[in-house]
């Protein structure tokens, strides 16, 4: 998809986009977009990735208080299994700059692809390190999808959700051998996919 690429204007309302949630073999994949307050600045913010989870939830309640717009959204996990993954994000990323309540004038968008918006748009790779409208959003989603899968670990804590929030680590994989896939695993995974084959 052409994303376009050019100096803003001063004063220009610049959303920040980002993700959390591609790489999981359960749970629905998150999108924030972020629009921050030049006269509330947030100190700290860099990549939800680089941040402890303590320090993102505190980071992800300044970001609600003095962004001057912010919205979180999801697509589904029967949603990525009939679209894919990464239509799916793209799909979560749409549903989270239309939240927004505003239309921004240009919508920063973290890696190489640019979803379908009514506003200009601009990837940029690793952009969640280089601009704080993308790492707010990305600590938004993080925090979000996070939460979510904590909730799951509540209706399937077989699967220990609360600790690997459905991503494929040995742990994961060792229980969803022992117990199969529940409703919330991506049946269009490699890994569920091949051992719902075997079974």
């Amino acid at each position: 998809m052409w994303c376009w690429r050019f100096w803003m204007r001063a004063g220009a309302n610049v959303c920040g986009v980002d993700e959390a949630g591609r790489g999981p073999l359960a749970g629905p994949v998150y999108a924030a977009a972020v629009v921050l307050d030049a006269g509330k600045p947030i100190e700290g913010l860099k990549d939800s990735k680089l941040l402890s989870a303590s320090r993102r939830e505190i980071l992800s309640v300044s970001i609600r208080e003095r962004a001057l717009a912010y919205s979180v959204a999801h697509a589904t996990v029967e949603e990525i299994d009939s679209l894919n993954i990464l239509q799916a994000t793209m799909l979560a990323m749409q549903r989270a700059v239309e939240g927004l309540g505003m239309l921004p004038d240009e919508a920063w968008i973290d890696g190489n692809r640019c979803p379908a918006l009514s506003c200009r748009t601009r990837a940029i790779v690793r952009g969640d390190r280089l601009h704080a409208v993308i790492s707010a959003a990305s600590i938004l989603a993080k925090t979000e999808r996070d939460a979510e899968m904590r909730r799951m670990h509540e209706r399937y804590p077989q699967y220990c959700f609360g600790r690997h929030k459905g991503y494929p680590t040995p742990e994961h994989l060792v229980l969803l051998e022992r117990y199969g896939p529940s409703e919330i695993h991506r049946r269009s995974f490699a890994p569920v996919r091949r051992l719902l084959g075997r079974r």
